[in-house]
């Protein structure tokens, strides 16, 4: 799996000014960690693509609006995560028998409160440990790379990373 880096900070600030081709290279290498971010918290592989375009739209349409460079990952990452919770509220009310047999109605809002429980803990976190945690158990990317990606040692990334999984774990109940 090739990894690309997110885009520099300048190309970022020359974005938010309204450069066109930094825009353009900017929506480019967020796709591929939206799209996968996408398709680690929504329902289905459909809602996934439908998120990540709308992250990338609103992207596009409001960088200008972005305060600081560094919380682009984070700001693209929440609406990523708005928008599959939006999918899952709506999707009780969309019309259409489904192609496979259904899980019981129980199961479906079992799983419909187990994601957005997931998530809300996920946002809860730490800036630090979010990111790492994204990084390493979302994403998939290896603790070395994801120590290198942001500028902490080894052991730093690891005790970082379980510390989320720790408060995760906590907020959601399960055994310490």
């Amino acid at each position: 799996m090739v990894e690309t880096a997110w885009p520099a900070e300048e190309v970022i600030a020359a974005a938010r000014c309204g450069d066109p081709a930094s825009i353009d290279a900017l929506v480019a290498g967020a796709h591929p960690k939206v799209r996968r971010f996408a398709h680690s918290l929504c329902a289905s592989p459909e809602d996934a693509e439908d998120a990540a375009q709308e992250a990338l739209i609103i992207l596009y349409r409001r960088i200008g609006m972005l305060r600081a460079t560094g919380a682009l990952a984070s700001w693209l990452f929440r609406i990523v995560r708005n928008e599959c919770l939006r999918r899952i509220r709506v999707l009780p009310a969309a019309a259409g028998a489904p192609a496979e047999p259904a899980d019981s109605a129980e199961q479906e809002a079992l799983r419909r409160l187990d994601t957005e429980r997931v998530a809300a803990a996920i946002a809860a976190l730490p800036d630090d440990q979010r990111r790492v945690l994204i990084m390493r158990d979302l994403q998939g990317h290896g603790g070395r790379a994801v120590a290198e990606a942001l500028g902490l040692s080894t052991a730093a990334m690891k005790s970082r990373l379980h510390r989320a999984r720790a408060a995760v774990r906590a907020e959601l109940g399960g055994p310490r």
